[in-house]
């Protein structure tokens, strides 16, 4: 399938036409939390339902997400001295007129390594900041590696790394954040308490073309433009963005209640079938930054060393077992039955849109039973005294508890689906809780530092435009919810960024031998890989998803006052 990232519509509009409202839905079943900034962000409904005010990231993007100057700041990469230089536009303000300064840019790191901080957003690679491991683990009150050559308030950071990598050359790598933290507006608030503060959840300030009018919690945001946006002056005076159920949504484009779904919203192959004809709407996408998985839970995260730890008497630990589970289920009929070319299997963790660094000879876990139960057998999970169900290698009783979120009747049916497979070769596998579990309440569990509610899980990972994988699976991530750590993992992610790796074909290598590496220990295993793709009602001009459009939401016009 070939989608187009933008919809050309030749259409005239005018002035008095953009007084309307843009309304924009956003796909999910649950109220989204309301963390406004990306270093506490989590989740991609926050990031959704906050865009307009937050696309603005400190730098823009060719269409290969390579870094080019122009956008809020430009930075500049000195090998010879392992230093980046970022430097702020001096006309580069916040909503609410207050100057973006240079501890803005370093603040954000402050918070997201904070050791009390809320924030999950911490990368393993920010350990190459020098001073950074110091005060990630609460013995430096600053980070050492950060200074400003034309003090706090001016428009200069110089970093000092221990290397560069090459990633650092991409927006959203492992070593450099993307956005900025306003420090003048926060200082008083304790890092701990900022993801509660009246700052984050009910007058949060924004770089972007919009600003923030107002939340209903967990339901909508409206916006109107930001009078202190640096760029391209917003064309449209009111923006709205609302949760629409997964089950409402199909149903909501059709009756032309909304101008186009959230640009990074989940909308399925389910959805995909029911609109493509839709009267008014033209659908637009492209290969998703983002990919759906199985995690097992191996371990746990040790909140006094910040650090997951493998417990390797934990009852996922067995890798023989993990692969039998993703080689009993059949993915593949899965994707043709509900994809609708939108969605499809998964070979690795690295999605298909990072051309050079996919291994497409990898195979992943297509269905093979046989293949399933003699892992089983191998490794002494067998039926004893004729019972239905394996028991574990020292013959007690093994009972595996699947998390699963809430969703479509489709994905209900998936999970029964995934149910039978795994009691087709005699695991007893049963849902946490006895049924879905709603999205908040699923993280809420899954993100515990030690947690025995789910053995096993299906998720999705709305992923980075650079593909290092250390934030996701690193050993100090947060992300790295499994808890999934081996010196060799460590190994790998570490060789991606090296010195050495500055070489193409030699970090290309090492990508390929890390997916391989992972689908082999299948503590993360692929599921599916996606289209992200909008419906797009035809009164809607200049909608362009491709990552070199820098200027999304203030592109965007309306050519009449309604939903056509």
């Amino acid at each position: 399938m070939k989608l187009s990232s933008s919809y050309n519509n030749t259409a005239t509009s005018t002035a008095a036409d953009n007084n309307g409202t843009l309304k924009v839905a956003e796909p999910n079943n649950s109220p989204f939390q309301g963390l406004t900034s990306p270093t506490l962000q989590s989740n991609a409904e926050d990031q959704d339902v906050f865009a307009p005010g937050n696309e603005d990231s400190l730098f823009n993007v060719d269409k290969n997400y390579k870094i080019i100057n122009g956008g809020l700041a430009n930075q500049t990469l000195d090998r010879k001295n392992n230093t980046v230089t970022i430097t702020l536009r001096p006309n580069a303000k916040w909503s609410n007129g207050m100057k973006v300064t240079a501890k803005d840019i370093e603040y954000a790191y402050e918070v997201i390594a904070n050791k009390d901080t809320t924030s999950q957003q911490y990368s393993p690679d920010f350990a190459a900041i020098k001073g950074m491991a110091a005060y990630h683990a609460g013995k430096a009150k600053t980070i050492s590696g950060f200074t400003y050559p034309d003090g706090e308030n001016g428009n200069k950071v110089v970093i000092q790394y221990t290397h560069l990598s090459p990633s650092m050359q991409y927006a959203g790598n492992s070593f450099i954040w993307g956005s900025v933290e306003p420090y003048e507006y926060e200082k008083n608030i304790p890092i701990a308490k900022l993801a509660a503060s009246a700052q984050e959840r009910k007058n949060p300030i924004f770089t972007g073309a919009y600003k923030l009018d107002k939340v209903v919690e967990g339901e909508s945001t409206t916006w109107s433009p930001n009078p202190y946006y640096y760029g391209k002056k917003p064309q449209i005076k009111h923006i709205s963005i609302s949760v629409v159920s997964e089950n409402n949504i199909d149903k909501a484009i059709q009756s032309k209640k909304y101008d186009f779904t959230s640009p990074t919203g989940v909308m399925r192959g389910t959805d995909y079938n029911q609109l493509k004809n839709t009267k008014d709407y033209q659908v637009v996408g492209q290969p998703g930054l983002n990919y759906s998985y199985f995690g097992f839970n191996v371990g746990h995260f040790d909140t006094k060393t910040g650090t997951n730890v493998t417990d390797k008497n934990s009852k996922m630990a067995n890798k023989n077992l993990r692969q039998a589970m993703m080689y009993a289920l059949n993915l593949d009929q899965v994707s043709k039955k509900f994809g609708y070319g939108i969605s499809w299997r998964a070979n690795t963790l690295i999605p298909p849109v990072f051309k050079e660094y996919n291994d497409t000879s990898a195979q992943g876990f297509p269905l093979n039973l046989k293949k399933a139960e003699s892992l089983l057998d191998k490794a002494g999970y067998k039926k004893r005294n004729g019972s239905k169900w394996r028991s574990d290698p020292k013959g007690k009783k093994l009972v595996i508890y699947f998390g699963a979120m809430a969703g479509t009747s489709v994905q209900a049916a998936e999970y029964q689906d995934y149910l039978q497979q795994w009691h087709k070769i005699g695991l007893d596998v049963q849902l946490t809780g006895g049924k879905p579990m709603e999205m908040n309440s699923f993280y809420n569990t899954l993100e515990a530092p030690k947690q025995t509610k789910m053995d096993v899980y299906a998720a999705a990972w709305q992923v980075s435009s650079e593909p290092t994988p250390t934030s996701l699976y690193g050993a100090t991530a947060p992300f790295n919810t499994g808890h999934f750590v081996s010196a060799k993992n460590t190994q790998l992610m570490d060789d991606m960024n090296s010195n050495k790796a500055w070489n193409q074909s030699y970090r290309i290598k090492v990508f390929k031998e890390w997916q391989n590496y992972m689908n082999q220990q299948a503590a993360y295993a692929p599921d599916a890989f996606d289209y992200s793709w909008a419906p797009v009602n035809k009164r809607v001009k200049g909608y362009n998803v491709s990552p070199a459009n820098n200027e999304f939401w203030s592109s965007l016009s309306l050519t009449s006052s309604s939903e056509k």
